[in-house]
């Protein structure tokens, strides 16, 4: 399957610049930016991470571009409120975090050297401001730049309003783009489909001070489409690509939650599995959807890409201990430290009081609360309801207790004699 009918199949093109999607299977060189506002990416930016993977097999030459001098002006893009402004050292920090976690999961997933890395913050620290509104401003009609969404959206009677400085944000992206055609022979810019018209002020840019024909490519923005809700955000809020921010376990839990409508969608989103590998897991979910077969592929894939398989196993193990599916007795010792990471760990007495030690691990906010859940049998020992309000021996395996309140994944603790 050629490169445009493989991106066509899993659904990643959504705006255009060119009318023949056969222009994708020609060599380019092309680029993503993305800024520093924090020292991680989330699962949202690893759709198009893997569009760029995509771009690599196939061949053509790809940049990404960190956004050293972006991040101090801050995209407005989607954004109802002015962003905070961060410090020069935070976005250099978050910028060489970035760019490690991304060279890493290059590395761990493409042969060869993929990728190569750029940051704007190299040619605008020494850009006189004369120069730039000569040679750059003058090419953008401010009716144009009023009638952008993400303009509109912040003028609107919902918005806050725009200052000059995040709305100079889609010119700076423009001069990106030509000083990466310029310099390197980039020809195409990817984006989400929210960055459209920052990618368009590139494309315009280029063609009025270059008289050269250059593209741009948006994918869909991921989303959840149960709820309508942009993908990356859970419960307890966003899902990174950093294994110290959502551990593996947590990580893959994200996607083993994935709905039966989202499933096929976001495998072809998030996986390297080719049509009939999709094709045959679609099936075999379909004849088996109370297995979630599909989900735990899926969430196993997707862990595996960014954080490896040895955690990926990890995280399926740990995972399977505490929906009890196998019990603590099968974990080896790295597996328990695993465990260790996601729940309370507390030593107690052999005959200690539940009641206390429920309250101890945040199972439960006092003593009446405690008591309270043990009645209403929402306490289990290594998944065996209990009512009583002290340890006995034979709770331990090996000398370790799984304590859970009701079924969430998260509301457990292990206590060890």
């Amino acid at each position: 399957m050629k490169l445009s009918e493989e991106l066509v199949w899993r659904g990643s093109i959504k705006d255009k610049t060119f009318t023949d999607d056969k222009y994708l299977d020609q060599p380019h060189a092309l680029y993503l930016g993305v800024d520093g506002t924090a020292d991680s990416l989330t699962i949202g930016n690893l759709a198009i991470l893997m569009l760029l993977m995509r771009f690599v097999s196939a061949g053509h030459k790809v940049f990404m571009l960190i956004g050293g001098a972006t991040s101090l002006v801050g995209d407005p893009s989607g954004k109802l409120t002015e962003r905070n402004l961060k410090s020069v050292e935070e976005i250099r920090h978050n910028t060489e975090s970035i760019k490690k976690q991304v060279e890493k999961i290059f590395n761990d997933n493409v042969s060869g050297h993929p990728i190569s890395f750029v940051n704007n913050y190299d040619w605008f620290k020494d850009i006189k401001l004369m120069d730039f509104l000569r040679e750059t401003g003058k090419y953008f009609a401010i009716s144009d730049l009023v009638n952008r969404d993400f303009v509109q959206t912040r003028i609107d009677e919902l918005g806050d309003g725009i200052s000059y400085t995040e709305f100079s944000y889609t010119l700076i992206q423009g001069y990106d783009f030509w000083h990466l055609f310029k310099n390197f022979g980039v020809d195409l810019q990817i984006g989400g489909s929210d960055q459209w018209g920052n990618l368009l002020s590139g494309v315009s840019l280029i063609r009025k001070k270059e008289n050269a024909e250059v593209n741009a490519l948006t994918i869909p923005l991921i989303i959840n489409r149960t709820t309508g809700i942009k993908f990356g955000k859970s419960e307890s809020g966003a899902v990174w690509l950093d294994d110290k921010m959502t551990t593996p376990t947590m990580f893959y839990q994200f996607f083993i939650n994935t709905t039966d409508d989202d499933l096929e969608y976001l495998v072809k989103a998030y996986t390297f599995m080719n049509k009939n590998e999709v094709d045959e897991l679609v099936s075999r979910h379909k004849a088996e959807p109370a297995s979630r077969i599909g989900q735990k592929e899926l969430a196993y894939q997707v862990t595996k890409i960014v954080h490896g398989k040895n955690s990926a196993d990890l995280a399926v193990k740990v995972s399977q201990v505490l929906t009890g599916q196998i019990p603590l007795t099968q974990l080896s010792q790295e597996e328990m430290n695993g465990l260790k990471q996601e729940v309370t760990f507390k030593q107690v007495d052999n005959n200690g009081s539940i009641i206390d030690i429920l309250v101890d691990v945040g199972l439960a906010v006092s003593k009446t609360d405690a008591r309270n859940l043990l009645k209403s049998d929402s306490i289990s020992i290594n998944f065996n309801k209990i009512d009583r309000e002290n340890l006995t021996e034979s709770d331990f395996l090996n000398g370790l207790a799984l304590i859970k309140k009701g079924k969430a994944f998260k509301d457990s603790a292990l206590i060890a004699l």
